[in-house]
């Protein structure tokens, strides 16, 4: 399954106003079309200048997840000029506050007149009411509510994921490593981390394999650990996989080493490239020899469609390493794009949306390896295309990919379901 539906997965308490942070994006004017994404005096010939807003966690809890998506944007940005679009964009920075996420899509749609949301945040379905009732089309990565199932105007890059039906994936991956006794962790507060990690352990079930700890509810960013270390160790697992953020995820793992646990497999859906420097001071220590996911091809495949990214990258003066989040971003601004293509001279909010709503053969610019996506099967899609994950292995300071898992994919298990715990 693609675990990145589930990358910063809490819902921090207590609002505060949104801090919105205009950046320019390249090529783009300073003028705004209201919304209608219309063609401006001061474009390039042939050229239409798209106003857009960029939903996203730049401070609190979320934010080391999440925050990269801008840097994507702007790689996203390079490839839409390559395609006759020039990109204008505005950051809304959730602060991982419902309040700041809706104060942050009320500007951009009564402000700074957006033709189109870019969502990547914990918090997206905070706003998805109200971007939804004011036909705002949104594109971005589902990671975190059942908006992207059920708003028509809401478009993932990965699909509108299922997130109570369970995929092989993750337990033929752990049974691949031998691994015998798997624990699975999700965040209570998020409905999503909790059926992730429910998901996670029917699928080592439907492997064969035992699931000696489940915790489904465990304090949102918590580093906290030892009561659930020690439960972990009693319980003989020696494979672990978490739907939680870096710092609660790599605090396990340090506590289980302490414990002596011999961990076959530590999976992570967060952390791969430069995720890991996101995540604080003795990350790289924490992360070495723990396996983690990516959605798409990782850049040490050397792919054509990874080569294009980086390239795109380079240009946007984007030189740290790609994060989960960059891919993201990079992959909401192609699907825009697509998007655009079918929209019309003069797109508008109604015409972007009807032609999102006929894209049934999404790639990700390749980067799904050749894959396709029905982005508007709202019902079946469970982990991206073909319910695949590439998996990555931290080996020093380089990821490498892990051989029949480059990437592994699965199968919807029928009549396997699961819902957060209460």
């Amino acid at each position: 399954m693609i675990r990145g539906r589930k990358r910063i997965l809490g819902v921090a308490a207590a609002g505060a106003t949104a801090l919105l942070v205009a950046a320019a994006g390249c090529g783009g004017s300073s003028g705004s079309d209201g919304g209608g994404g219309g063609g401006n005096a001061s474009a390039p010939a042939g050229k239409k200048t798209i106003t857009v807003g960029i939903l996203t966690d730049v401070t609190g809890a979320a934010a080391s997840g999440n925050k990269t998506s801008v840097d994507g944007v702007k790689a996203g940005v390079v490839y839409a000029a390559r395609n006759g679009y020039n990109i204008k964009y505005v950051v809304g920075d959730t602060q991982t506050t419902p309040d700041g996420a809706l104060s942050a899509a009320q500007k951009m749609v009564t402000q700074d007149h957006v033709l189109v949301v870019i969502a990547h945040s914990a918090l997206a379905f905070t706003a998805a009411n109200y971007l939804t009732a004011h036909k705002v089309p949104v594109v971005g990565m589902a990671e975190d509510g059942p908006e992207w199932i059920t708003a028509k105007n809401m478009f993932s890059v990965v699909g509108a994921l299922q997130q109570t039906k369970v995929a092989t994936t993750i337990g033929k991956f752990f049974k691949q490593q031998s691994v015998t006794n798997v624990a699975s962790i999700g965040y209570s507060v998020s409905p999503l981390s909790s059926e992730s990690a429910l998901a996670s352990g029917e699928s080592a079930k439907a492997a064969g394999l035992q699931v000696g700890y489940l915790n489904a509810k465990f304090p949102f960013g918590s580093t906290d650990v030892g009561p659930t270390v020690l439960a972990m160790k009693k319980a003989g697992i020696d494979g672990f996989t978490a739907s939680v953020d870096p710092n609660t995820s790599f605090a396990l793992i340090t506590g289980l080493r302490q414990q002596g646990v011999a961990l076959k497999v530590a999976l992570l859906p967060t952390g791969y490239g430069g995720d890991l420097e996101q995540a604080g001071p003795g990350a790289l220590n924490a992360a070495q020899n723990v396996y983690f996911q990516l959605g798409y091809e990782p850049i040490e495949l050397q792919t054509a469609a990874t080569k294009q990214f980086q390239s795109d990258l380079k240009d946007a003066k984007v030189t740290t390493v790609p994060t989960y989040a960059m891919y993201n971003g990079y992959a909401a601004v192609g699907l825009l794009v697509r998007g655009l293509k079918g929209a019309g001279a003069n797109p508008t909010q109604a015409s972007l949306i009807t032609s999102l709503s006929g894209i049934h053969d999404w790639d990700a610019m390749g980067l799904f390896g050749g894959r396709k996506l029905d982005i508007n099967d709202r019902e079946n899609i469970v982990g991206g295309a073909g319910n695949c994950t590439w998996v990555t292995k931290l080996e020093g300071d380089k990821f490498t990919p892990v051989k029949g898992a480059d990437p592994i994919c699965g199968d919807v298990i029928p009549g396997v379901t699961v819902a957060p715990q209460s």
